[in-house]
């Protein structure tokens, strides 16, 4: 239970070649301690149109009114999280899909009125991961979560969170040796586009403010830097590379370590 890895994968790094899947039931196999985290959010615009649900952007993130909540719940807690899921087990690895709501695992207050059932995680109860991962199973763990800090008796019990925080949350309550982002870049790179190795917290602070690193990648960076204050490994790789996750275990090179 000390040598937890937290693995945070998006969709963008799925596809018909890709080898992520098999890469975690190899490692599950090899007595590796496995949780990881998805997203979804380009699953979840193409289902809001098809329910002819405009999709709203404020600096990177989605407004989320309350039909909008109902299809991301749907799609992240349901039907991404199961399929994830269910590539696992169908593989022979052993893995059970929750979201943040199941055991109160975290719950979360809304960050602010103008951004909707967008939450922040408060506190996590990470019990249910613990068993799961005594039992020797993968917990698959979808951002949607309980709203349950500082909630209007009328407002609903649910809440949808970024995933790359949710991350960095998981690496503070398991105590997790490693985190590993599976990403579509081949890490982080500096101005003038070269992959950068290794990254202290100063050099990312400094990329962040002038501008070099951006939008998505900002919240994959801060919870790297809150996992560094746990003392964890932090990696920013190329998800879409052949076994990149295997070698990573292997210590091969490539991506980005964040380091202090």
């Amino acid at each position: 239970m000390k040598d937890i890895t937290i693995i945070k994968i998006g969709g963008s790094t799925f596809g018909s070649r890709n080898t992520t899947i098999e890469d975690i039931v190899t490692l599950q196999k090899q007595s590796e301690a496995l949780v990881l985290v998805h997203g979804g959010g380009g699953t979840v615009t193409k289902w809001l149109k098809r329910q002819g649900i405009a999709t709203k952007f404020v600096r990177g993130e989605r407004v989320t009114d309350l039909p909008t909540l109902e299809v991301a719940t749907a799609v992240l807690a349901g039907l991404a999280n199961k399929e994830i899921t269910a590539a696992i087990n169908v593989r022979g690895g052993r893995a059970v899909g929750i979201s943040g709501v199941d055991g109160a695992l975290m719950e979360s207050r809304m960050k602010n009125q103008e951004m909707g059932y967008v939450g922040e995680v408060i506190k996590v109860n990470a019990a249910v991961l613990e068993a799961l991962l005594k039992a020797g199973f993968i917990p698959v763990v979808s951002p949607i979560s309980l709203y349950s800090i500082e909630r209007p008796g009328d407002h609903p019990a649910i809440i949808n969170v970024n995933s790359d925080p949710i991350a960095g949350d998981l690496v503070v309550a398991l105590g997790a040796k490693r985190l590993v982002f599976l990403t579509d870049v081949a890490g982080i790179t500096d101005a003038s586009g070269v992959v950068l190795p290794r990254l202290s917290a100063g050099k990312a602070e400094k990329l962040i403010a002038s501008g070099v690193i951006a939008g998505g990648m900002i919240p994959k960076i801060n919870a790297c830097l809150r996992a560094l204050n746990e003392g964890s490994i932090t990696r920013i790789i190329d998800g879409r590379r052949p076994h990149a996750l295997v070698k990573e275990f292997d210590g091969q090179d490539g991506g980005t370590t964040i380091c202090r």
